[in-house]
């Protein structure tokens, strides 16, 4: 297998203020674009072109990546003039695809941190013999998800909505976001209109009678939908709970970048990184976070599981806990900000205005 489809067009509502200004996969995780990650596990998988299916923000994309032979890949890029859901942006690109129609396709979702064996599922795919193959998890509070059950070979048996009773919950096992088709499923896919490759093709197929394989792995996932999950994301990459050859560091419990200033004593601690031309304070306490582009935190400010945006600034003595700051936001000295507020991009906190702010 050497090619994949790579689905990049959501528009990131859930972890606003970032992706105000950025698309989700673009956010910067341990010290890189996301979807820096993802294409270096593909690549490292045996991947060699990859199709970026893309819509919000998608002039982005391009001037950074070019045509990805930095990373040793061939990508293009396809862009949905309307959103098409994602097997519409599947089928979308299937144009720009190389593979015979029983060849096997490799796609997958934008917003999922995974440690998957990319070459497990593929080997999965063929020795089933299957039209499509699923990347399914194990979670142990199924009812926020549609689950997937299985039989004693594997085979998917149905595709099951969100749980509203505990007798709805036959299966632990969920739909991961990674998938191989054969590529004559895509070309069967609907073109030119939405269409949700969880609510109409997988259960369209599977009530025409196709084969459809799940597979069970059982390593690091997350999504990373909320700020929260991104910034436990982006901690779990620094810290190497969770792999990816495009850390630009060692794994640890820091990570700093080039270019940023770090005071002697402050402390960096919980998988925190600190991005390029950021500046760290004297005294400063910085734990399981991270601090984007340019950032600046002020002497003496005590910062816990929080996302700082490119060019925002922390005054001193502040105190963020689960917060997220947005790029170019102004919080003056002497704040407490906590459980999950959101700051927008550009906002301005005097000082000592606010002491505490809960969950909006």
């Amino acid at each position: 297998m050497t090619e994949a489809i790579l689905l990049v067009g959501g528009k990131g509502t859930r972890l606003r203020p970032l992706t105000v200004h950025t698309p989700k996969p673009m956010v910067p995780a341990a010290g890189v674009p996301f979807l820096t990650h993802q294409l270096a596990r593909a690549r490292a998988a045996g991947v060699t072109h990859i199709v970026l299916a893309t819509s919000y923000l998608a002039e982005v994309f391009e001037p950074y990546f070019g045509d990805g032979s930095a990373l040793g890949l061939h990508l293009e890029y396809v862009t949905e003039e309307e959103p098409l859901g994602t097997g519409g942006a599947i089928r979308n690109v299937a144009e720009r695809l190389h593979s015979a129609p029983g060849d096997p396709v490799l796609i997958f979702n934008g917003d999922i941190l995974t440690g998957l064996d990319i070459k497990a599922l593929v080997g999965t795919h063929r020795t089933s013999g299957a039209d499509v193959s699923l990347h399914l998890t194990r979670v142990e509070d199924p009812r926020a998800f549609g689950l997937v059950p299985t039989d004693g070979t594997g085979r998917v048996t149905a595709f099951l909505e969100k749980p509203q009773t505990p007798e709805e919950i036959v299966t632990d096992q969920i739909n991961a976001g990674a998938y191989v088709f054969n590529r004559s499923v895509i070309d069967s896919i609907p073109a030119g209109r939405p269409v949700s490759v969880e609510r109409e093709t997988f259960p369209g197929l599977l009530a025409a009678g196709a084969h459809l394989q799940g597979m069970v792995d059982s390593t690091y996932w997350l999504d990373l939908g909320t700020p929260q999950a991104f910034v436990r994301g982006s901690a779990d990459l620094v810290l190497g709970r969770a792999p990816s050859p495009a850390v630009p560091g060692r794994c640890g419990d820091r990570l700093v970048l080039d270019t940023a200033e770090v005071a002697p004593d402050a402390k960096l601690t919980g998988g925190t990184v600190v991005g390029p031309r950021a500046v760290i304070g004297a005294g400063a306490r910085i734990e399981g976070s991270a601090v984007l582009d340019g950032a600046v935190i002020e002497a003496g400010a005590q910062i816990h599981d929080s996302l700082i945006g490119a060019g925002a600034r922390i005054g001193a003595r502040t105190v963020l806990d689960g917060a997220v700051i947005g790029d170019g936001a102004r919080i003056g000295a002497d704040n407490e900000l906590r459980d999950g507020i959101r700051i927008w991009c550009g906002a301005d906190i005097p000082a000592g205005s606010v002491r505490f702010s809960s969950d909006e």
